[in-house]
Parts: structure tokens; C-alpha cells; sequence
């Protein structure tokens, strides 16, 4: 029921956010790919829906407006911007925002 509840708020407040991430088709291919790593083994079921600590460390992350920090978002922030290099001037905002906009 919480996890509900972070979801629905966290959605409720990227809505702006990924409206406008949503026009930049190379900066959500980019983050796709990334996510799709990551949600292989944290996937049930076939829903294609992340379950796991990085869409809670990434929906913590936008619903705090930045200031909850979790190790599983700072990791793979440091890796798409480490295998993506044109991701190096995006915000941790846009990027937390971007993956869980591609987790719906």
C-alpha cells in the first residue's frame, strides 16, 4: 500500500517533467537501454515494470524534489553518463525523471 502511494505521488509530480522529457526521443532511447539492463532481473511476472530499489531510489529522488539520494539511482546515474557521454549535461532530475517515465 505505500509503494502505491509513493508511486501515484511520484507520478503525480513527474507529470510536467516527463511531458517534456517525452519530445527527446534520444535522451529516452538512452535511458531505455540502461533501465532495461537494470530491470532484467527486477522485473515479475512479464509486466515489464521495475519493482526493485532503483525505481524507488529514482521515484524517492524526484518526489523529494532531489534531496533523498539513493545508492542504486547514484549508481546507475554514474553509469549512463559514464557509457552515454552526451548525457553529461542533463540533470539528475531529468535523468531520475526519465526512468521511471519509461518504467510505465
Amino acid at each position: 500500500m505505500r509503494i502505491s502511494t509513493a508511486v501515484f505521488a511520484t507520478a503525480l509530480f513527474t507529470l510536467p517533467a516527463t511531458a517534456a522529457l517525452a519530445d527527446d526521443d534520444g535522451l529516452r532511447s538512452l535511458i531505455s537501454t540502461g533501465a532495461t539492463t537494470a530491470s532484467s532481473y527486477l522485473t515479475s511476472n512479464g509486466d515489464h515494470k521495475l519493482v526493485g530499489p532503483l525505481a524507488d531510489d529514482a521515484g524517492s529522488f524526484v518526489a523529494s524534489a532531489g534531496a533523498i539520494r539513493g545508492p542504486y539511482l547514484e549508481a546507475q546515474l554514474q553509469q549512463l553518463r559514464s557509457e552515454h557521454p552526451e548525457l553529461q549535461q542533463r540533470s539528475d532530475m531529468e535523468l531520475a525523471s526519465a526512468i521511471l517515465a519509461d518504467q510505465e
